[in-house]
C-alpha cells in the first residue's frame, strides 16, 4: 500500500500584522492542504501603530485585539504560543521556549517544531543605545502589556496627586517622551488629551494647566526626522500648540528615577518617561547563522529569502530588504506588503514555480495628532509628484489603514458588524479608559 506524501510544513515565528495577516490568508487558501504553524510568544493581537492610543487610554484593547487560538481555529492554522530562542537548519527545526503564568508554573515545555518553509516576522524593540538608566527607570511601547503597564501608572498618578495633601513634587504629572518620531509625537498628542479627562473625571483638585506637562525630546534638529522638513514643522506646530513642550538637537545623557539629564547638563523632571527613539531587531536572530546586519536584522534578497538559506524567509521590522540606497523602513504598510507578497511567493513554492522579487511601494507617511488633527505626505504616483495632507481627508487615511489590517483577518462583513458596535458602545464608555 502506498503511503500517503507528507505534507508541506509552514512555520511562522512571529504574530504582528505581518505574520498573522499571511497566516491568515495561507490559511484561507491552502490551509486544507498544507500544514501552517504560527508561532507567537502573546495570546492576542493588537496592531502595533495602536499600542500609542492604549497607552493613554484613549483605546480599549480588549475591544481591538484578535485572539490567536480564535484566528486559527476559524482560518484553518495552528497556533502554538512561545518563544523562538534557536534554529537548527541542518535538521530543518526551530526551539521554542517554555511559557510560564504569571505565578512562574510552566505551561509549556522547551519544544521543537520542523519545517519545509520557515518564514520568521518576529517585528522590532527600542534601540536604547546603551544610555544610562534606560532599562531601569523608562518605559517602552513594545507590546501590549508595555502599553497597559504605562496607563495603569498614569492613571495611578493621577489618583495619587488628587489624594496627596502634600505639595506636587516637580517630576509628578510630569511625562518625558525619548523620540519624536511617529510614536513618540502620537503618543505625546494622545496624552495631552487623554490625562485631561481623566482628570475631568473627579479629580479635581489637580490643575490640568498648572500641573500636567508633556515633554517630546528628538536628537535631531526637528520632530519626524525621517519625514520631509515642510511635515515636521506642521506637526511641531501643532503639539506646540496643544502645550506639548518639544526639545530638538539635544540628547539624553541618563534617564534618572525623577527625570531626564540631557547631555547639556539640564535636568527634565519627570515621573513618567517612555523611551521611543531607534529601532532594533530581536538579538536572538544574531545566533542563528543567518547573515543580520548592525541592528539585528535578516539580511534578505529581494525575494525575502535569507542570504544563507533559501527556505527561510524574513518580512516586516526583522527583515533588511535591500531597497534604494538602503533597505525598506520599518512601517506598518511594509509588513502588509511583504505578507502579500509572500503569501503568493509560498504558492508559487508549493507549485514548483520560480519566485518573484518584492518591490516596496512607498505610499507615503501620515502621522496622527488624536483628535486635533492627522498630517503627512504621499507619494505623487497619480499626480508626478509628492504633496502633503493634512485634516479631514488624512484623517480618513489614517484610519482607512487600520480598517486595511482588519480587512484582510475578518473580511468586510466582520468588520462592518465590529465596527458598528463600537460606535454604539462608545455612547456609554467613558471618553478615555480609567482603569
Amino acid at each position: 500500500m502506498n503511503k500517503a506524501p507528507a505534507r508541506h510544513r509552514i512555520v511562522i515565528v512571529g504574530g504582528g500584522a505581518g505574520g498573522l495577516e499571511l497566516a491568515t490568508r495561507l490559511g484561507d487558501r491552502v490551509g486544507h492542504a498544507v500544514d501552517i504553524t504560527l508561532i507567537e510568544r502573546n495570546r492576542t493581537h493588537v496592531w502595533k501603530p495602536k499600542l500609542h492610543e492604549i497607552a493613554a487610554g484613549s483605546m480599549d484593547f480588549a475591544v481591538h485585539e484578535v485572539d490567536y487560538l480564535a484566528q486559527a481555529h476559524w482560518h484553518r492554522f495552528r497556533y502554538r504560543i512561545g518563544e523562538m530562542t534557536g534554529l537548527d537548519r541542518e535538521r530543518r527545526r526551530i526551539l521554542v521556549a517554555p511559557s510560564n503564568d504569571a505565578e512562574g508554573r510552566e505551561i509549556t515545555p522547551l519544544r521543537e517544531f520542523g519545517y519545509d518553509t520557515l518564514i520568521i516576522g518576529v517585528g522590532s524593540q527600542s534601540n536604547d543605545f546603551r544610555t544610562p538608566g534606560v532599562k531601569e527607570h523608562a518605559m517602552k511601547l513594545e507590546s501590549q502589556a508595555d502599553a497597559r503597564r504605562f496607563h495603569a501608572r498614569m492613571v495611578d498618578a493621577c489618583i495619587r496627586a488628587h489624594a496627596q495633601a502634600a505639595p506636587l513634587r516637580p517630576e509628578q504629572l510630569k511625562v518625558a517622551i525619548i523620540g519624536a518620531g511617529a510614536t513618540g509625537v502620537e503618543l505625546a498628542a494622545e496624552l495631552q488629551r487623554t490625562t485631561r479627562e481623566v482628570l475631568a473625571y473627579g479629580l479635581d483638585r489637580v490643575d490640568p494647566d498648572k500641573d500636567l506637562q508633556v515633554t517630546l525630546i528628538e536628537a535631531s534638529d526637528r520632530v519626524l526626522p525621517a519625514l520631509p522638513p515642510r511635515l515636521s514643522r506642521v506637526t511641531q506646530e501643532m503639539l506646540t500648540e496643544l502645550g506639548v513642550k518639544v526639545h530638538t538637537g539635544v540628547r539624553v545623557a541618563e534617564v534618572l528615577g525623577d527625570g531626564v539629564r540631557l547631555a547639556d547638563g539640564r535636568l527634565l523632571p519627570a515621573e513618567l518617561v517612555v523611551w521611543a527613539a531607534g529601532v532594533k531587531a530581536p538579538e536572538f536572530l544574531e545566533h542563528l547563522g543567518l547573515e543580520t546586519n548592525g541592528v539585528h536584522q535578516l539580511v534578505v534578497r529581494s525575494t525575502l529569502q535569507t542570504t544563507r538559506d533559501d527556505d527561510i524567509f524574513a518580512l516586516g521590522d526583522c527583515a533588511a530588504c535591500p531597497w534604494r540606497d538602503g533597505t525598506v523602513p520599518p512601517r506598518a504598510q511594509a509588513a502588509h506588503q511583504q505578507a502579500l507578497h509572500l503569501y503568493r511567493q509560498v504558492r508559487r513554492r508549493l507549485a514548483g514555480k520560480p519566485l518573484q522579487a518584492y518591490r516596496y511601494r512607498d505610499f507615503g507617511s501620515l502621522v496622527s495628532i488624536g483628535k486635533f488633527g492627522t498630517v503627512g505626505h504621499m507619494m505623487g504616483g497619480l499626480i508626478g509628484r509628492n504633496f502633503m495632507v493634512e485634516g479631514a481627508f488624512a484623517r480618513l487615511m489614517y484610519l482607512s489603514l487600520y480598517k486595511k489590517h482588519e480587512l484582510t483577518l475578518h473580511g468586510p462583513a466582520k468588520v462592518a458588524l465590529e465596527t458598528l458596535s463600537r460606535v454604539i458602545a462608545r455612547r456609554t464608555r467613558p471618553l478615555v479608559k480609567l482603569h
